[in-house]
């Protein structure tokens, strides 16, 4: 059978880290690869009670469809979680969704025409370029430095192109690098934002796993003409599996976004939101956030002191103050792809960072991640994955 698709699934493809997790999956490699929490974070004690009580409580109605705009109960409390990084949301400024992976979904439906322009940082994450992708935009890519973003490369591209529909930014511990925004820029970034007319969408996973205990004011919480979305998810602070995120935005935006999430899944899992809302009803989530930043800074600071005694002095790195991952770049003639072939036949994975620029190349990049690895397996493969950078090095 010829079977016709649409030019639109052409576009797919598949996930490096999602098909790499599949090879490491049932194997013994030490996986620098994914971007899982730590287990040990996870309610797993909290959540036998809470499904008790869940069921008790409300018995059928916990298993029943629900509205598409989330579960109330929850949505009240991430309005104060809102409102305690200075953004000012009520009810209808929240959306809740399967995991903020959804909220970039939407994000496409709802603003990209074929033909736009996407502007994002030079690396990205790369599950949004998946996202986005199928709309066809183009994408234009910004260099990042230690501070985040660069405003004046921004700026040039908003000056040169009248077509751009918003800004895509990681502005806390990034998605691939691990840099951090600094606020003098987050102020200029809004500025241009205004000037030239465009959104922000604002990804905002990682904000609460903050090493240095300075917090930097989210994007949306300096905006004042509602041009910021702002995505979040409790998969880095509670847990992935349930895939509750949420969307905050102008009523006008999540009202769009609602419209084309019916069209998709209805509503988001209500027994899973109504677990996360009695998590934070009944225990202390911010004490396990402090855990979870614990663990992370642990492994952070193994995996750059192995990386600072074993790695060429050629190889560059970055020095996250928060959040999952780091980045490597290795000596220009360098191809990571190569590389992870090596790597994978001596136990270690890692994500290549062509995958996490839009437009490709960059193929001396690579990311790796610290948070769901112990601290002797960290230091075992950081040394094992030097031994073989260095044996391609010219």
């Amino acid at each position: 059978m010829n079977i016709k698709f649409s030019k639109r699934s052409d576009t797919i493809q598949a996930s490096e880290i999602r098909e790499l997790l599949k090879l490491i999956g049932a194997s013994d490699i030490i996986s620098f690869g994914g971007g899982l929490p730590a287990e040990e974070i996870f309610p797993v004690e909290e959540m036998k009670v809470i499904c008790d009580e869940i069921l008790s409580e409300y018995g059928g109605k916990s298993m029943q469809y629900a509205p598409s705009e989330g579960y109330d109960k929850l949505r009240k409390i991430i309005v104060e979680i809102m409102r305690e990084k200075g953004i000012n949301a009520d009810l209808d400024n929240i959306l809740i969704i399967s995991g903020s992976q959804q909220g970039l979904d939407l994000t496409a439906k709802a603003f990209i025409d074929e033909g736009d322009t996407i502007i994002c940082e030079s690396p990205t994450y790369l599950s949004a370029i998946n996202a986005f992708k199928p709309f066809f935009p183009s994408f234009e890519e910004i260099c990042i430095d230690n501070e985040g973003l660069i405003p004046e490369d921004l700026e040039e591209r908003l000056k040169n192109n009248k077509n751009v529909k918003f800004l895509y930014t990681i502005p806390d511990f990034q998605n691939p690098t691990g840099v951090t925004l600094s606020l003098e820029r987050r102020k200029k970034i809004i500025e241009l934002a205004s000037k030239y007319n465009i959104l922000i969408v604002e990804d905002n996973p990682y904000s609460e796993l903050n090493f240095t205990g300075q917090y930097l004011p989210s994007l949306k919480s300096l905006d004042t003409e509602e041009r910021v979305i702002f995505l979040s998810t409790f998969s880095k602070t509670v847990c992935p599996g349930f895939r509750i995120g949420w969307v905050c935005a102008s009523k006008e935006i999540i009202q769009r976004y609602v419209l084309f999430r019916q069209g998709s899944d209805l509503h988001t899992n209500i027994f899973s939101q109504m677990q996360i809302a009695k998590l934070f009803e009944k225990y202390d989530v911010k004490a396990n956030i402090k855990k979870n930043i614990e663990i992370c800074k642990s492994r952070r600071d193994t995996m750059l002191n192995t990386i600072k005694a074993e790695f060429p002095k050629e190889v560059k790195y970055t020095e996250p103050k928060g959040g999952f991952f780091l980045w490597v770049t290795l000596p220009a003639y360098m191809d990571s792809e190569e590389l992870l072939k090596s790597a994978l036949k001596n136990g270690v994975a890692f994500i290549s960072g062509e995958a996490f620029f839009p437009n490709g190349g960059h193929k001396n990049t690579l990311r790796l991640n610290y948070s769901s690895i112990n601290e002797e397996k960290i230091r075992k493969g950081i040394k094992i994955l030097s031994n073989v950078i260095k044996e391609n090095m010219l």
